[in-house]
């Protein structure tokens, strides 16, 4: 972490807010405060910061509304951001990740785990679509070239549906990286197959047959989703 990070803070309570920029500051972050959704949107649109702490419950534009719009703008949409909010059931958690959330907090929290979780999301960086990322990918002996429509472990050749392709290389192409059900259909597979939520199971499970001694470098989230293990946690 270097004083170069930013992030933006949108959260309405004024005791929670000043909790958030005090041990963000001492930890030497950059700190740009507000606490409604529309000037929260304007804030980061001009700050350009390295991650949005966003609360779900804010008065007029709420956590839910501006997470899509950051998401639907250009300049906004690889931004990180973590929601901090009050709503701690699984099925918000999975909201927050369908509508592009890096990461969730619930209220209340302790500031040791927050910051734990901002360095967690700013050392991933942020998020590349699989298109940015067509260089091959190697890992643990398994390689991933998604153009070529390659992949093998220790250079025996797998044999992947398409679909199976762009799922395995969007997932290595994102370590660390949670993805909810409904982030893996849009995002690795779009307009590509006809898949419905619980069918990406099903595609994970049989790419993790095909890896053999690799397929525990997919990991199973209970209750979110999946990621590719995170290098640093080796």
């Amino acid at each position: 972490m270097t004083k170069r990070d930013k992030i933006v803070v949108i959260e309405d309570e004024a005791d929670i807010l000043e909790v958030l920029n005090y041990n963000l500051k001492r930890e030497g972050y950059t700190v740009v405060a507000s606490r409604n959704g529309e000037d929260g949107l304007d804030k980061v649109r001009r700050e350009n910061p390295d991650l949005v702490l966003l609360d779900l419950m804010l008065p007029g534009l709420d956590g839910i509304e501006v997470c899509k719009r950051l998401q639907a703008d250009p300049v906004t949409s690889n931004v990180p951001v973590i929601m901090v909010t009050a709503k701690g059931e699984e099925s918000d958690v999975v909201l927050g990740l369908q509508l592009g959330a890096d990461d969730y907090v619930t209220k209340p929290f302790s500031p040791k785990e927050l910051l734990a979780r901002v360095k967690a999301v700013l050392r991933r960086g942020p998020l590349r679509e699989t298109r940015a990322a067509g260089e091959r990918i190697t890992r643990d002996g398994l390689v991933v070239d998604v153009v070529k429509h390659h992949a093998s472990v220790d250079g025996e050749p797998l044999t992947l549906t398409a679909t199976e392709m762009r799922l395995l290389h969007f997932l290595a192409a994102h370590p660390g990286r949670v993805f909810s059900r409904d982030q893996l259909l849009s995002r690795a597979i779009g307009d590509h197959a006809v898949v419905i939520d619980r069918n990406i199971d099903v595609h994970v499970g049989a790419i993790r047959r095909k890896l053999g001694r690799c397929r525990d470098l997919i990991e199973t989230i209970r209750g979110v989703g999946y990621r590719f293990k995170d290098p640093d946690e080796e």
